[in-house]
């Protein structure tokens, strides 16, 4: 297996977080960046740096206005009198305002509340460098995967499963892994399904693809009545085609047994939609070392993880999400590939 990895993924560095009402240090910091790149090394794969994603595949996940935006937005932000360093809404478009016609206005308050979903997603000098190198890498494991590979892993930093097509959120800003399933239906497979074993729901992921029925996305997570995305990520949302799309949300503290079982039970739509190609977004923050912990998991349970997606018997591409506890990452990281490895 191939592992891809970008200089640039360090350079996003955001210094605004809120939590409960308390701006604190954001836990989505470079050196998570680091930390896979030594997890990978000290499971002996190869390094490889990605070449530069084409505009168009990019334009197939994300509204071209949105690209623009991330790429252009702190500049017009950064024009303003008083301006703060990095673009942070302070105003969202509400469902009342959006049932009576809204419409994203042409100053940059207005596209930074209409293109960002909260305040967890911080945009600074370095964020579309790094969310553009992130997708690099995306791109170049799904493609590695359509030549022939059996599993490639995208060390992708920041991560990108709670992006729409024309919305960050929750430190996501480009869609990693709906971009590596996208290149996977376009390289032949009929039948893809993405399998989120992030804590956190993988809501853009689920967005991008809720009507499209070639598309499967499963996500085990913490229950959103008490865990972001708070508001998406429950079991009645079964995709704009039905059955496209299964959500396993987790009770704080399940635990293994709990979430092994979830994931297992993933595992077993994927195969019942006759998937001809996975894309696995590996998150680490249901690790019992997260700083913003919900569910408790073992090192083993991420190797039993592996293990059940490897039993899959698909081509594979291993998309990093989240997962905030540094220290950790190099661990659990050589854990999950090992099971996979084994599997």
């Amino acid at each position: 297996m191939r592992v891809f990895h970008h200089p640039d993924l360090s350079l996003h560095d955001p210094q605004f977080f809120l939590m409960r009402g308390r701006i604190v240090p954001c836990f989505e910091t470079p050196a998570r960046a680091a930390a896979l790149l030594e997890g990978a090394r000290t499971s002996g794969l190869e390094i490889v740096t990605p070449d530069t994603v084409a505009p168009a595949r990019l334009g197939s996940i994300h509204d071209e206005e949105y690209l623009r935006f991330l790429r252009e937005g702190l500049r017009d932000w950064s024009a303003q009198p008083n301006a703060g360093p990095e673009i942070v809404p302070n105003m969202h478009p509400t469902p009342e305002m959006i049932a009576q016609g809204a419409m994203r206005g042409a100053g940059i308050v207005s596209r930074a509340g209409w293109y960002m979903a909260d305040t967890a997603c911080a945009i600074g000098e370095g964020t579309w460098a790094s969310s553009l190198a992130a997708a690099c890498c995306a791109d170049a494991a799904s493609r590695d995967v359509v030549s022939g590979a059996r599993a490639a892993y995208a060390a992708c930093r920041p991560p990108g499963h709670h992006a729409y097509a024309a919305r960050a959120g929750g430190h996501c800003f480009l869609n990693n892994s709906a971009l590596a399933a996208a290149n996977l239906r376009a390289g032949g497979a009929a039948r893809v399904a993405v399998l989120d074993i992030d804590s956190h729901h993988g809501n853009g992921t689920q967005g991008i693809f809720w009507d499209d029925a070639s598309v499967l996305t499963v996500s085990v997570h913490g229950d959103p009545n008490h865990y972001y995305p708070w508001f998406v990520g429950h079991a009645h949302e079964t995709g704009g085609v039905e059955g496209s799309n299964l959500n396993l949300p987790l009770p704080r503290h399940a635990g293994d047994g709990p979430w092994i079982e979830a994931v297992t039970k993933g595992a077993e739509a994927v195969r019942r939609f006759g998937a001809e190609a996975l894309v696995l977004a590996l998150g680490f923050d249901a690790s019992k070392d997260e700083p913003l912990g919900f569910l408790d998991v073992s090192d083993d349970a991420f190797a039993r993880a592996g293990a059940i997606a490897a039993s899959l018997s698909l081509p594979t591409v291993i998309v990093q999400e989240g997962g905030y506890a540094v220290a950790s990452l190099p661990r659990l990281l050589g854990r999950f590939l090992a099971g996979f490895s084994a599997g």
